[in-house]
C-alpha cells in the first residue's frame, strides 16, 4: 500500500530500482586473466589462491585460468605459447568489450607482455608477478652448488637457433657477458625490447601503450628469477651489477612504451621482502596489498 504524500508514491516506486542500480553498478568488476608460470599448470597455481580469493572479495569476477603449455609443454617457444594464447584472450576479450585485467606469473608475465603487445586488446590492468621482464641470467638457487658452471656458459647453447626454436627459456636469457650474440640471437626479448630491430616495434609500442596500469611485483628473497630486479625491469650490466629499470637503455629511448607508461604515473611496483619464488600466488598479504586493489 502506497500513501500520496508530497509525492512520496513515486519515490517509494523509484527506490527498488534505485537500490538495484547501485548494487549492480558498484560490483561490475572487470574479468580477470591468469597465467600461470614454467612448469606450472593453472589449477595447481591458482585454484586455491587467486582463482578463489579474487571472487570471495571482488563479488561476481568471472575467472579466466589459462590452461595452456602446462607442465613440461611450457618450455615450448614463446612465440608459438603466445600465438595460441592471443586466441584464447581474443575469444575473452570479444564477450567483455569494458575491458579485462591479467594476473600472470613468472614466464607467465612475460607470455601476457607478449600477448598485449601484438595484438589490438583491451586489457586494463597488467600485473606481472614476480616475472623476469628484463630477462633471466641465473639458474634457481637450489641448484646452484651442483650446476652454477652452466649460468657461464649457457650462452654456448641457448644462443643457437637450435633452442632459440626449442626452449622458451632461451628466449629470454639474457647474458650481460655477452650482449652483442643476445641482440643477435634472441628471437623474442630483445626484439619485443626493442634492443634488437624489428619491424614490429612500433606495434608493440601502440599496444603496450593501451595499458590503463602496469603492476610490477617482486622481491629480495625469491630464489629463481635473476636478478630479482627484473620482475621490475631493472637488469646486470657487464660487471653484474643492477641497473634500475630507468637507466635501462629501452626506457631512456622509451622503445616499447616503458618511459611513457612511467610518466604518465601508470606503472606500480611492490617489494615484498621473504617471498620465495613459489610463495608468490599463496601469499595472502601480496595479493591484499599489490592485486586486489587493482582488479576493479
Amino acid at each position: 500500500m502506497y500513501t500520496d504524500i508530497r509525492g512520496w508514491t513515486v519515490r517509494i516506486r523509484l527506490f527498488p530500482l534505485l537500490a538495484l542500480f547501485f548494487f549492480s553498478t558498484v560490483t561490475a568488476y572487470k574479468p580477470v586473466v591468469l597465467v600461470h608460470g614454467v612448469f606450472g599448470t593453472a589449477d595447481g597455481e591458482f585454484r586455491q589462491t587467486f582463482d578463489k580469493w579474487i571472487p570471495e572479495e571482488h563479488k561476481g569476477t568471472t575467472i579466466y585460468p589459462i590452461r595452456l603449455y602446462e607442465k613440461l609443454c611450457s618450455l615450448t617457444p614463446m612465440w608459438i605459447q603466445i600465438a595460441k594464447i592471443r586466441q584464447k584472450v581474443a575469444d575473452i576479450m570479444s564477450n567483455h568489450s569494458d575491458g579485462i585485467h591479467f594476473v600472470c606469473f613468472s614466464q607467465g608475465g612475460l607470455l601476457c607482455r607478449g600477448v598485449l603487445s601484438s595484438m589490438n586488446h583491451n586489457v586494463d590492468t597488467f600485473i606481472s608477478l614476480s616475472s623476469p621482464q628484463a630477462g633471466q641470467y641465473g639458474i634457481p638457487e637450489r641448484w646452484k652448488k651442483y650446476i652454477d658452471i652452466l649460468k657461464k656458459t649457457a650462452y654456448k647453447l641457448l644462443y643457437s637457433n637450435f633452442f632459440q626454436e626449442r626452449l622458451s627459456i632461451a628466449n629470454y636469457w639474457n647474458d650481460p657477458h655477452h650482449q652483442d650474440l643476445f641482440r643477435q640471437h634472441s628471437a623474442f626479448l630483445a626484439p619485443l625490447d626493442g634492443t634488437t630491430p624489428t619491424a614490429n616495434l612500433t606495434e608493440y609500442k601502440i599496444n603496450f601503450l593501451k595499458l590503463r596500469k602496469l603492476v610490477l611485483i617482486g622481491g629480495p628473497q625469491d630464489d629463481v628469477i635473476r636478478p630479482w630486479e627484473s620482475s621490475h625491469f631493472g637488469f646486470y650490466d657487464d660487471k653484474e651489477g643492477v641497473v634500475e629499470m630507468k637507466k635501462q637503455q629501452f626506457f631512456v629511448k622509451d622503445d616499447f612504451g616503458l618511459k611513457t607508461l612511467y610518466n604518465k604515473g601508470k606503472v606500480t611496483t611492490f617489494t615484498f621482502s621473504g617471498v620465495r619464488h613459489s610463495q608468490w600466488y599463496t601469499n595472502r598479504t601480496v595479493f591484499n596489498e599489490a592485486i586486489l586493489p587493482f582488479l576493479t
